[in-house]
């Protein structure tokens, strides 16, 4: 019987080396719940800014965009660029740290994969956006850097946790939904990157990190 034991736990070692070496392991739950925290407070300054329940006509009128309301892409643009640069230098934070008392790098082989396969999808989607607004299509923009946003999850799942393809699942389906409801779209991008960044960082949290 002991020797069975100690084959199942040989067994078990074995197969968490294999999994450090392909798979980034260390991301922290606390990083999704502040980026989360981040959105929310971005996606109210936008709302602010754009009068959101008064604002239907920084969308469109069947095939028409109104242009009158470019004066504020400079302000968007800055809010979700500081929204992002504080979400990767919390996740860069509490990574590192988590990474550090797993014995960990944050750039071996496997984080390099997914850094990787997360920012071609993101770097894509954001070009695309920015295409979207040198045309005037500001609608559009929220529910399309959901959707790049999830592929990216999607693409980069298989070298990290598999929570991180649940969640980019949500972000695809939420966008689409956004896509077909552009009125309310700010509404579902603090969703998105808010609510559920805050849900997912708990589960993680609560899964992986409490009892370390």
């Amino acid at each position: 019987m002991e020797e069975k034991d100690k084959q199942l736990a040989n067994l078990a070692e074995i197969r968490q080396l294999m999994e450090r070496s392909s798979r980034f392991i260390s991301l922290s739950g606390l990083s999704g719940v502040f980026a989360g925290i981040y959105a929310l407070i971005g996606a109210f300054l936008a709302w602010w800014k754009l009068e959101y329940k008064d604002s239907v006509d920084l969308y469109r009128t069947r095939y028409e965009i109104v242009t009158t309301q470019e004066s504020i892409i400079p302000f968007l643009l800055a809010d979700a660029c500081i929204v992002l640069l504080l979400s990767l230098l919390t996740a860069w934070y509490f990574t590192g740290r988590r990474a550090k008392k797993k014995g960990q790098k944050i750039f071996d082989k496997a984080g390099l994969k997914l850094v990787i396969n997360l920012f071609i999808p993101l770097i894509t989607g954001g070009l695309f956006c920015l295409v979207l607004l040198k045309y005037g299509l500001v609608f559009i923009v929220p529910s399309a850097t959901l959707i790049f946003y999830g592929l990216a999850l999607v693409n980069g799942s298989k070298f990290t946790l598999d929570e991180i393809r649940y969640l980019g699942i949500c972000e695809i389906v939420l966008g689409l939904i956004a896509s077909l409801n552009t009125i309310n779209s700010v509404i579902y991008w603090a969703i998105g990157f808010g609510i559920l960044h805050i849900l997912y960082g708990l589960i993680m949290w609560n899964k992986y990190e409490r009892k370390e």
